[in-house]
């Protein structure tokens, strides 16, 4: 029998270097005892496996270092021999890990999933507090993970708050950035954090900014953030007394007409917060390639709404939307139809640069749907601080992630639209369309339609105001 003493219970690489040596070796599973939460030591705490040859090695598919990396931050007291024994039945059957039917592929992967949707609601629900100490401001937060996430999210944390000095605090390990280093300290106790810091009341302004009643739907809610984290958020007060007047309230907004919603003082701090939670996105895969994040800009009560499809090169570079060519084509052709750009909100329905490299160049490539649904949810929170009463699409991507559905342009452009809520909608072309146009004379003339349809949107916009 052999006893592997890990030196942490998300030692992954110390599980990979011995559990290699075991499988070279040929040791069974079952010969196998694996101890996680041990102080760290001899790795093969009662005796190495068997010599192999210099020249022995296997491999295993990517998919399962994948798999593992997850898996074996799961509390799961069997996750290391599962994982072993997984191991082992790919070096017999190497196309078993594609098996979904197979009862320990499955059961694997089932510990994977809950690990990563343990570190999903430790980005989303971990809420820092506001203390000064003798070098400054520095940011505290609270959080308890129902696995051993917690170095493993770090990377994330420095990313998202790289200029901040902040620590989370856990019931097993506190990890702590001052700006240019990360370092792990002891567990503590959520008395270690302070109760409250005025940045709470920002947080609860934009939760009940956003809070839309005909859209509640208290059992997907209860799903995306269980009771047991409300007690770390401070938003989660209000929400009893939300869900209790959704009610009230919605038959309120069916009753009353349509009419210029009344703009709250916290709608400016409730969008800042919502910017600067977006700075740091990762709902989907484009914010690797990204320089950064590109909210939307624009008065918070603007009464008119342009949404591209994503940022394009120099936008990502900028930060800001639409400056690069199309920007530029699209400012004269708002002048032209006497709309002033400073008088409207522009944003994109992806907030991301996706492209492709070709060489120094970096090529635009058309957001998926799966990109488009991954950052619809931050144009909803921008459609529902901003409540314009005219919001025009721009482009085919646009359209999709204003109505939910795929349009075909020639269809429906040059007519309003009723959308939910009152609002007037508009789809017309993308500005960037205008560029490629290759005939001059067909270019002027799709020019002078889109003047023309921003011009009559214009007017309808100085009707409804």
């Amino acid at each position: 029998m052999y006893r592997v003493r890990l030196n942490g219970p998300d030692d992954f690489d110390g599980w990979r270097r011995a559990a290699r040596a075991f499988a070279l070796a040929g040791i069974a599973p079952a010969d196998i005892v694996w101890q996680g939460d041990a102080e760290a030591g001899d790795l093969f705490a009662a005796g190495a496996p068997p010599p192999t040859a210099d020249d022995a090695r296997f491999s295993v598919p990517r998919a399962f270092v994948e798999l593992a990396e997850r898996a074996i931050l799961h509390r799961d007291p069997q996750r290391f021999a599962l994982l072993y024994t997984l191991l082992m039945q790919l070096r017999e059957r190497p196309a078993s890990l594609e098996d979904r039917a197979d009862p320990l592929v499955r059961r694997v992967e089932g510990l994977a999933k809950a690990v990563r949707r343990d570190m999903h609601k430790m980005r989303a629900f971990v809420r820092f507090r506001e203390l000064a100490d003798a070098e400054g401001p520095r940011f505290i937060a609270w959080f308890e993970p129902e696995h051993h996430i917690v170095r493993a999210n770090a990377g994330f944390f420095v990313r998202r708050f790289a200029s901040m000095r902040w620590s989370i605090l856990t019931p097993e390990i506190g990890i702590h950035w001052d700006g240019e280093t990360l370092t792990e300290g002891p567990g503590a106790t959520r008395g270690d954090v302070p109760a409250d810091d005025p940045v709470e009341d920002i947080w609860k302004g934009y939760y009940a900014a956003i809070f839309n009643p005909a859209r509640l739907k208290i059992g997907a809610m209860l799903s995306e953030m269980p009771r047991k984290y409300w007690r770390n958020l401070p938003e989660a007060t209000l929400i009893p007394e939300l869900v209790a007047g959704a009610q009230a309230r919605e038959a309120a907004m069916i009753a009353t007409p349509a009419r210029p919603a009344a703009r709250r003082g916290n709608a400016a701090p409730a969008w800042q917060a919502l910017r600067e939670e977006a700075m740091g996105c990762t709902r989907c895969p484009l914010y690797r390639d990204a320089t950064q994040t590109v909210f939307g800009e624009g008065p918070v009560d603007a009464p008119l709404m342009f949404i591209g499809e994503q940022p394009g090169d120099q936008e990502d570079l900028a930060g800001r939307p639409f400056v690069g060519p199309a920007g530029q084509l699209f400012d004269r052709a708002l002048e032209e139809a006497g709309i002033d750009r400073r008088q409207a909100y522009v944003t994109n329905a992806v907030k991301h640069f996706k492209h492709e490299r070709r060489g120094k160049r970096r090529i635009h490539q058309t957001p998926e749907t799966p990109e488009i649904q991954a950052c619809r949810w931050w144009l909803t929170q921008e459609l529902e601080l901003i409540r314009p009463r005219i919001i025009v699409a721009l482009g085919a991507t646009a359209g999709r992630a204003l109505l939910g559905k795929a349009v075909t342009i020639s269809r429906v452009r040059g007519a309003p639209i009723a959308l939910e809520g009152g609002a007037q909608g508009w789809i017309t072309v993308h500005p960037s369309y205008l560029l490629r146009v290759p005939d001059e004379a067909r270019k002027a003339e799709e020019r002078k339609r889109f003047v023309e349809e921003l011009r009559e949107i214009g007017e309808q916009m100085k009707a409804l105001i």
